[in-house]
């Protein structure tokens, strides 16, 4: 099986989401998985134009779109060689990143039939994962809405590929040192104390997820 994990954040190398991610790809190879780590801002992509290629009765193949760019190949190897896909994505005012929402808008809608049932054209189920990262404190997602858009996504990929699992990583470190930013609201020794004592058990729960994507099948 392949395992393709996909980060959604503009931080590449270090941070909380990428570090989730490698976790959760480490899980993976240590269940036997072949795997693979996109960095989608590293891509030069769209989202949907609405051009309703995907949507045309007279197309040649169904579940893909027409639009050619960086995410093309990578949407092709999900589609043909993905056993299980992981998407990490930081939390930007209650939702996923841009990149995040025009990669779903492209992996998802083309996959979209438009019969009663709103089926599925993907080829397969497959598990799929969705981690989040986010510097809000796991009191206050109901609150501010987080917790409804979280699961609008769960269960779009849940319809679309297959049953999916849901990671959230709350209170997470923004900054590297917080003297250099506006931070009046937080109280940095205490995130300080929280990366170092309570990020090791979230990328614990996420080497946890890999494990289990990789040996699960999807339903």
């Amino acid at each position: 099986m392949k395992v393709i994990a996909v980060n959604g954040s503009p931080r590449q190398k270090g941070w909380n989401t990428v570090t989730m991610l490698e976790s959760a790809l480490e899980g993976a190879r240590s269940a036997g998985a072949e795997t693979e780590l996109i960095q989608l801002y590293g891509l030069d992509f769209s989202g949907c134009l609405s051009c309703f290629s995907c949507k045309k009765l007279n197309r040649k193949q169904d579940g893909f779109c027409a639009i050619q760019d960086d995410l093309t190949p990578v949407l092709a190897s999900i589609r043909e060689n993905c056993g299980a896909l992981v998407l990490g994505t930081p939390v930007y005012y209650g939702c996923e990143t841009a990149a995040v929402r025009a990669f779903l808008e492209r992996l998802c809608y083309p996959n979209t039939k438009y019969d009663k049932a709103r089926t599925s054209l993907f080829p397969r189920r497959i598990p799929t994962g969705l981690i989040y990262t986010m510097n809000v404190s796991q009191e206050v997602l109901a609150d501010y809405g987080y917790e409804a858009q979280f699961e609008k996504t769960r269960s779009l990929l849940e319809r679309m590929l297959g049953p999916c699992q849901l990671l959230l990583a709350t209170g997470t470190m923004q900054y590297s040192d917080y003297a250099k930013y506006e931070s009046e609201m937080f109280d940095p020794q205490a995130r300080i104390k929280r990366h170092d004592e309570v990020f090791p058990q979230d990328c614990e729960r996420a080497r946890e997820l890999g494990a289990r994507m990789a040996t699960e099948e999807g339903s």
